[in-house]
């Protein structure tokens, strides 16, 4: 809760990460106000200045109370040291950064522990320690600070460090605990596996290059490769991985890469597969789903006549497969099951929360939010239907506008899927106009939308 009458504590709060949601979000804005209302705060302690990174606030303090190192307070109970890691103005205020070191380095020297923190109640099954370390690294994405607090004794191997620290394609940080030589194997591919979330080329490859295991498996069963396959990462990020000795075959809850690569509709991997004299020797329904992924008529005509009950198979699981091949944007895949009878309309129940993709979803919502202008038209040709809404009440039209303007990959962006949505009679009730996309604006303003 906001101290409203202490403007120092106010300031406190706004300055600092929060800690009842994501620590990266938020800006500077309500500090900056607060600082511009109550200049005095920023003098006012060494909490203050640490959050600043006011080296010479720091020194002062220090010179009068060197205990004031370790002293916690504020509106959070912490010590200056972390204060200090978990400042907003460290993570969005770089012109700061020299400052933020050189306050750091007075605090360590004046007995700050570099292992401190402070433990968040939201973890479970106990709270978890939010090391400073932390806080430079993986909130941050510091490098210096980063280098710093290892240096005067940081452990990398927290359970928070090692696994947010990949959350940027800024990997200064990372490699400051990778080259200090003190992170396990188990977190070196933890990272590596992280980097698979950010379909990160050149953080994968310095992963790599500096000695993670891409067949090394965590207590949650998968590799690097499992990972990356499951992530949908690039073909290249496959192929760095092949190419560094990752074993397709090696599987996870009973399932390789191989058979994992032709659930998601990646024949694209499936031919890398194959270029590196490696037989797809797979079994029952992933032997059909593999030969739809790779576009494969022969294939497909024969186990249709030798295995029957294949297909009986694959139909009962129509909604997922369909999605999967959808969202990675194979259109051949997705014509070869249509063709042996899947139902365009089916959905997908689960949903897909890393791509953000709905419970109840079809194939349609989902080649829609991520960006498969050729898929949609086929899906509509086959008469899957275009107003369907999915688990969160959302159109295939009003993803197609969102994945626009509001996505990660907008650089697909075209206006293609709306146009075909809004050419078969799609809807336009709760599609966000103006999207702020003029192209898809003037299709929106064509087929009469309104300003909300």
């Amino acid at each position: 809760m906001t101290h409203t009458s202490d403007p120092v504590h106010a300031f406190l709060e706004a300055a600092s990460v929060p800690r009842d949601a994501s620590h990266a979000s938020g800006t500077l804005a309500l500090a900056e106000s607060l600082l511009a209302a109550h200049p005095e705060v920023a003098g006012s302690s060494i909490y203050t200045a640490a959050v600043l990174g006011d080296d010479v606030g720091i020194r002062r303090f220090l010179a009068g109370d060197p205990s004031l190192a370790v002293q916690q307070g504020g509106p959070y109970d912490w010590a200056p040291l972390t204060y200090l890691c978990f400042s907003r103005y460290l993570k969005f205020d770089r012109t700061r950064s020299d400052g933020f070191v050189r306050a750091a380095t007075a605090l360590l020297d004046a007995g700050a522990d570099p292992n401190s923190g402070w433990f968040g109640a939201d973890h479970q099954p106990a709270p978890t320690l939010e090391s400073v370390l932390y806080g430079a690294a993986g909130i941050a994405h510091h490098g210096p600070l980063t280098r710093l607090l290892i240096e005067r004794g940081a452990d990398p191997n927290d359970d928070e460090t090692p696994y947010h620290t990949p959350e940027s394609y800024d990997n200064d940080a990372l490699k400051a605990l990778v080259e200090s030589g003190k992170v396990t194997e188990d977190n070196l591919v933890m990272m590596l596996i992280r980097k698979h979330d950010w379909h990160d080329l050149d953080g994968a490859a310095y992963l790599l290059a500096h000695g993670a295991d891409p067949n090394h498996q965590r207590r949650w069963g998968f590799t690097p490769l499992h990972h990356a396959i499951a992530r949908d990462n690039r073909i290249e990020i496959i192929t760095l991985l092949l190419d560094h000795g990752a074993d397709p075959l090696r599987a996870q809850d009973g399932r390789n890469a191989v058979a994992m690569a032709a659930w998601r509709g990646r024949g694209d991997i499936l031919t890398l597969f194959r270029s590196r004299g490696m037989t797809l020797a797979l079994d029952g329904v992933d032997r059909l789903v593999a030969a739809c992924a790779l576009d494969d008529g022969a294939a497909i005509d024969e186990i249709r006549v030798s295995d029957p009950h294949l297909v009986t198979d694959l139909l009962s699981r129509d909604g997922q497969v369909l999605a999967e091949f959808a969202g990675n944007g194979n259109t051949a895949g997705v014509r070869r099951l249509l063709e042996l009878g899947l139902n365009p309309g089916s959905v997908f129940e689960a949903g897909d929360g890393y791509w953000e993709v709905a419970p109840r979803s079809t194939a349609l919502h989902v080649a829609a939010w991520r960006a498969r202008p050729e898929v949609v038209a086929l899906l509509i040709a086959r008469g899957a239907p275009v107003d369907t809404r999915d688990g969160a009440g959302r159109t295939p039209l009003a993803l197609a506008v969102r994945a626009c303007v509001d996505s990660w990959w907008r650089e697909r962006r075209t206006p293609e899927s709306v146009s075909a949505l809004l050419a078969a009679g799609a809807s336009v009730d709760g599609v966000q106009y103006p999207s702020g996309y003029d192209a898809v604006d003037q299709v929106l303003r064509d087929h009469g939308a309104k300003p909300a």
